[in-house]
């Protein structure tokens, strides 16, 4: 947990870099990030059980198209052009009837592409779209990946007795689990108060971060299970010490999804 409180701080400050630097370099950034975060998705299943290299290839471009779709608003769409989907869905399921081998590649095969496709191409285009509206909603989303996963790791450490979800991650504890919850709803609470909204009540803001600060440690529980099944540690070794992209933003990824249900509340 410690090496991946320090690398998420380095991500978390490539972003901060990018998106001042202006919307063309934040949504190049999160293309990257997207590219490498897919690739991680589908190879992390067994060689005997991996994408076409040649779909693999059209996926990592439709990734790009899937991020930088409206990169330049001035305002929040919150939509994907359908091109996009149609595209994929015929691209990924027409092999079906040229390839012979099943066991090369199959429905399935084609499912997880379009599932890990769609899943993270909406995800980083989220990011984009939450910055163009509002840099703040970017500052917002990743205080609270930053503090319930620090304060996680300390509680556990200090006061972590009792087990939390053994079964997936044999470190994690309640109490740890509580800590991150707690210092992870009420710092993001403030500063959404006084940088980004001031009139939303503040039991609103309260209720809605508590939330997303409970999505984000499923995110990392989600994330893990993804590992346990296919019996991986870390998603890959691009990041030394520490594992994969998906290893670091696990959480920031749920969160960016959970604030976009939430966004009109606040």
């Amino acid at each position: 947990m410690k090496t991946k409180l320090i690398s998420l701080s380095i991500l978390i400050l490539i972003f901060f870099v990018s998106s001042f630097l202006g919307k063309l370099y934040f949504s190049i950034a999160m293309s990257i990030f997207a590219a490498l975060s897919l690739r991680e998705l589908l190879h992390i299943r067994p060689k005997d059980r991996r994408t076409p290299v040649e779909l693999e290839l059209f996926s990592y471009i439709l990734i790009i198209f899937f991020v930088m779709n409206n990169y330049d608003a001035g305002y929040n769409f919150y939509f994907i052009d359908y091109r996009l989907f149609t595209s994929m869905i015929l691209i990924d399921l027409m092999p079906l009837v040229v390839v012979e081998n099943r066991k090369k590649y199959n429905l399935t095969n084609a499912l997880y592409l379009m599932g890990s496709t769609m899943f993270i191409g909406i995800t980083f285009n989220l990011l984009v779209q939450f910055r163009n509206y509002n840099t703040n909603y970017i500052t917002y989303i990743f205080l609270i990946a930053f503090l319930t996963d620090s304060f996680a790791y300390i509680a556990g450490k200090l006061i972590g007795e009792h087990p939390f979800m053994q079964h997936i991650s044999p470190k994690k504890t309640v109490e740890g689990a509580i800590g991150g919850l707690i210092i992870g709803t009420i710092l993001p609470t403030l500063f959404f108060a006084s940088a980004v909204n001031g009139r939303t009540p503040m039991y609103v803001i309260m209720i809605v971060t508590a939330i997303l600060s409970i999505l984000g440690q499923m995110g990392d529980l989600v994330f893990s299970c993804i590992k346990r099944e296919f019996g991986k540690k870390d998603f890959s070794n691009v990041i030394v010490g520490n594992g994969g992209i998906l290893d670091v933003i696990d959480s920031i990824i749920f969160i960016t999804l959970g604030f976009l249900v939430m966004v009109s509340v606040l």
